[in-house]
């Protein structure tokens, strides 16, 4: 009868809200390292491009993709601020185990962040050779750089329906489908890629239109498993997209806010650098991609335990909220730790893929070292964020993230250079991030003791 009278009112049986029993740092760690495989594959679509690009042993169209990158960070990071909003509302229903509110928060959520992401798109797209020029590009690198944008910028909403299907599957639970969605759009970039770039002799065309293929790939199987298996996706109304427009907008303002502080941060990091020369620019664009692809499973942190403290929270056991950002603290510091030694063991071999030699070389042997280990207080930054977005203090998370890519990143940046160059740039970058890490920790814990349980 009790079963049959929470069904009645829209609720499932408590299976669904997987998280709010169980081991604790078992969840965390199948969840982070199912959705870090996913997060990897859609970063591994650009490492992907990169290496291929290297092999032209080119160094304007290497450094053209590291430009192009820093602009497609800030598109990426928008889809990724619209998937945080969305799957700390659907796990809140889930946490509640109110599924019929879990499916009409995804619906909402979604055609939300198509509308949204068009418009975000369609305005990069606008003002991409401005865009370009403002990172430091010129000539013809300049050219190639808003030619690769061109073509892929119109494609990134479908990479940010990818990002918010993703999300709704892991407010279920559901991480392994979520997974592999991104898996897909990563082999076709992978297939397509030596086609279009040597087969059919398109270079950095070709490049450009096997990552709009793969985005479109990730977007498609993304859906999929959300309609065969979680519920599928209501009728939008205009009265109830308006009745969402509120909340969304309230986590996702500033979840975009905070995760556009990093493609900006990273921006003015390229700038500095592009002061060295292309050399440099390529350097910095491959530990770029080289990191969220080595360090994907600490990326991975904050949209994988997300859910965990929303469905907790959504629950009223703060007790495992507590729990959840302690052990995401030690799963940060392992994995960091383990990468950091496969990385400076595999220094060498990880430059020669890239054909990197002088200047270029230096700073991927410094990426694959003390930088990678100082990547340690990113996701301690990380953490913090997971828990003010999901725990109703997203301003906080954007404070946070703002301050450590910007008073965190340009004075200690500017300094270091002083003293090493375009390697001083990257190092003072990582040490503004230790003090911003310490900080955020301090502040998301102290939040955490004072948040009361819900009811």
């Amino acid at each position: 009868m009790a079963e049959q009278a929470v069904k009645a009112q829209g609720k499932a049986p408590g299976q669904q809200a997987k998280f709010v029993e169980g081991n604790l740092f078992r969840h965390i760690t199948v969840m982070s390292l199912t959705n870090s495989v996913g997060l990897m594959a859609i970063f591994s679509v650009d490492l992907i491009n990169m290496v291929f690009i290297s092999i032209l042993n080119q160094e304007d169209i290497t450094a053209a993709v590291g430009y192009a990158g820093a602009i497609l960070f800030f598109t990426t990071s928008f889809g990724i601020g619209l998937s945080i909003a969305v799957s700390a509302l659907v796990a809140r229903a889930v946490g509640q185990r109110n599924l019929v509110m879990a499916r009409e928060k995804a619906t909402n959520g979604m055609v939300l962040g198509i509308l949204f992401g068009i418009i975000f798109a369609a305005v990069v797209w606008a003002f991409l050779p401005g865009i370009v020029t403002l990172l430091g590009a010129v000539g013809r690198t300049h050219e190639l750089t808003v030619h690769f944008l061109r073509i892929v910028v119109p494609a990134q909403p479908f990479l940010m329906v990818g990002m918010i299907g993703g999300a709704i599957l892991r407010s279920h639970g559901d991480a392994k489908r979520a997974m592999a969605a991104t898996l897909w759009g990563a082999f076709a970039n992978a297939v397509l890629d030596p086609i279009l770039i040597f087969g059919l002799h398109l270079d950095l065309t070709g490049a450009a239109i096997a990552s709009v293929v793969s985005r479109i790939v990730i977007a498609g199987v993304s859906l999929i498993p959300v309609i065969r298996h979680h519920g599928g996706f209501d009728r939008p109304t205009v009265a109830g997209l308006r009745a969402d427009l509120s909340p969304v907008y309230a986590i996702a303002g500033p979840a975009i806010l905070t995760q556009v502080a990093t493609p900006l941060g990273q921006a003015i990091v390229t700038r500095m650098v592009s002061g060295y020369g292309e050399a440099a620019v390529a350097g910095m664009a491959i530990a770029g991609r080289l990191t969220p692809v080595a360090l994907g499973v600490i990326f991975a942190l904050s949209g994988a335990i997300g859910p965990i403290i929303g469905q907790n929270y959504g629950a009223g056991r703060m007790d495992r909220v507590r729990r959840t950002f302690l052990d995401g603290l030690t799963f940060t510091a392992i994995v960091v730790a383990i990468v950091t030694v496969i990385l400076f063991a595999l220094r060498a071999p990880i430059a020669d893929l890239f054909h990197a030699e002088g200047l270029t070389r230096d700073l991927v042997y410094l990426f694959c070292g003390p930088l990678c280990l100082l990547f340690f207080f990113n996701g301690a930054i990380f953490m913090a964020n997971a828990a003010c977005n999901n725990l109703g203090r997203p301003l906080m998370s954007t404070l946070i993230n703002w301050g450590r890519h910007t008073i965190g990143t340009v004075p200690f940046a500017w300094w270091f250079s002083q003293y090493w160059g375009a390697q001083g740039v990257l190092i003072g970058q990582a040490l503004g991030g230790v003090i911003f890490g310490i900080l955020g920790v301090w502040l998301a814990y102290r939040m955490i003791l004072a948040t009361p349980a819900r009811i």
